[in-house]
């Protein structure tokens, strides 16, 4: 994969740790992911990162939710989140995040499913910033 390649999946897991910067370090060192990008947030916490293995992307945040242990969700893409949203609101999906312009480029909201499980929909792709976020931070694997 090279620099400048963007992923074109449209799902994706994601993955959410009480320590995800310790997280990253460990995937990167002992499955070999890549690390492409990190947005850090307060008090050492990670707000959104992108880790590529081979062709595939994982996406790893640190836990934002109070009270809620979950530790995985699916992120799908979607080209227009605001239509989306006015789907599957009515249709009883419950929203822990409203509709949001996130600091990294995408729109996207996310709610839980009957059963509980996360689910990210939003106008995003892994890959978009690798190229910057590279060359800022010095990330590699």
């Amino acid at each position: 994969m090279t620099h400048h390649e963007t992923i074109t999946a449209d799902l994706y897991p994601s993955l959410t740790y009480e320590d995800a910067p310790a997280a990253i370090e460990w995937l990167c060192r002992a499955f070999g992911f890549t690390r492409r990008l990190v947005v850090p947030g307060e008090d050492g916490t990670v707000l959104h990162s992108e880790l590529s293995f081979g062709n595939g992307v994982i996406m790893v945040s640190s836990t934002r939710l109070k009270g809620d242990r979950a530790c995985h969700s699916m992120s799908v893409f979607v080209a227009d989140p605001d239509a989306h949203h006015a789907q599957a609101v009515p249709a009883g999906a419950e929203v822990v995040r409203p509709l949001t312009d996130e600091e990294y480029g995408a729109r996207g909201y996310m709610v839980k499913d009957p059963e509980g499980n996360l689910w990210w929909f939003g106008n995003y792709r892994p890959g978009a910033h690798w190229t910057s976020a590279e060359t800022s931070t010095g990330a590699s694997g």
